[in-house]
């Protein structure tokens, strides 16, 4: 994992994140900060990850990096953790399970103080597309200016080949710019994997950004018979929380920053990596240009 914390003066502290997945197990580095569970698979009450990809994503978002004396830290290792879970242990989730996450989240995200939201969650585009009615509810949360994250799935490298809901002209949809290395993904040894766009009938340059993907760290599911603390996972799924880390130390910074102003300054900082736009879109996010370039608040609106 990354860690910029230190570098910047920055703890993360009252940014809150909203992680859909699997749900999160209470590893020791989240401390005190998962501030909110809530089962849409199993109705149960107490955090708990019967496969191990939330906890994963969770970790490269804020873990702390306790048990590893700082050497397992995630982007944001101060931040609040919000845990949905809408997959259940296979890693699936019901369209139903998802919709009723995001409609909790747009009831009761002032409630918690929600701003940024990681959805490592991608299904096959059907033909209504743009349409479609998990497309209309991820807009609807960047509509009510919350940052979402989406990855762009592993389905590549064809063209049209992101995945529901990164298809969204709105949300931020993050690939990997190492996915030329054979990596395991769900299971399966791929290549090439991160979809590429761009987005079918409307050609929206997609994704929008890239970050590494391939054999990244992070916290595991800890119990008698797995008793190791971290883990590696591959995919853009687990590129995606790194930029929405990184979203959560610009929003420490400036907390009175839009959704719309930071995607627009996201696409100001990012490394040209001379890929094709199809698999790159603006470039490599770049953490140290992304917290440094000068701001100041503008008119700029959610696009």
């Amino acid at each position: 994992m990354y860690s910029e914390l230190n570098r910047y003066g920055l703890t993360g502290y009252g940014v809150n994140v909203a992680v859909l997945d699997t749900g999160i197990a209470p590893h020791p580095d989240f401390d005190n900060r998962i501030i909110l569970f809530r089962d849409f698979v199993r109705g149960k009450n107490r955090p708990y990850d019967d496969n191990g990809h939330g906890t994963h994503v969770a970790g490269i978002i804020g873990g702390s990096g306790g048990l590893s004396q700082g050497r397992f830290q995630g982007i944001a290792p101060a931040c609040g953790i919000a845990a949905l879970k809408v997959l259940d242990r296979r890693g699936n989730g019901s369209l139903k399970c998802v919709l009723s996450g995001i409609r909790w989240l747009l009831d009761h995200y002032q409630e918690y103080g929600i701003r940024i939201v990681n959805i490592s969650v991608g299904a096959i585009p059907r033909e209504s597309g743009q349409s479609s009615v998990l497309i209309r509810s991820v807009e609807q949360l960047w509509e009510e200016g919350l940052i979402v994250t989406a990855a762009a799935g592993n389905r590549g490298p064809g063209k049209g080949s992101v995945t529901t809901p990164g298809i969204s002209r709105k949300v931020i949809t993050v690939g990997c710019y190492d996915d030329v290395k054979a990596v395991e993904v769900g299971g399966t040894v791929m290549s090439d994997y991160s979809g590429r766009g761009p987005v079918e009938e409307t050609c929206v340059i997609k994704p929008e950004v890239v970050a590494s993907g391939s054999h990244i760290v992070s916290c595991n599911v800890m119990s008698r018979h797995h008793p190791k603390p971290y883990t590696v996972k591959s995919g853009t799924s687990m590129a995606t929380p790194i930029v929405s880390g990184a979203m959560a130390l610009l929003l420490e910074k400036y907390p009175r920053m839009t959704n719309g102003e930071a995607k627009l300054r996201l696409y100001q900082s990012c490394d040209d990596l001379g890929l094709p736009k199809s698999h790159q879109g603006w470039g490599r996010l770049n953490i140290e240009r992304l917290l440094s370039l000068p701001y100041s608040a503008s008119s700029v609106q959610s696009s």
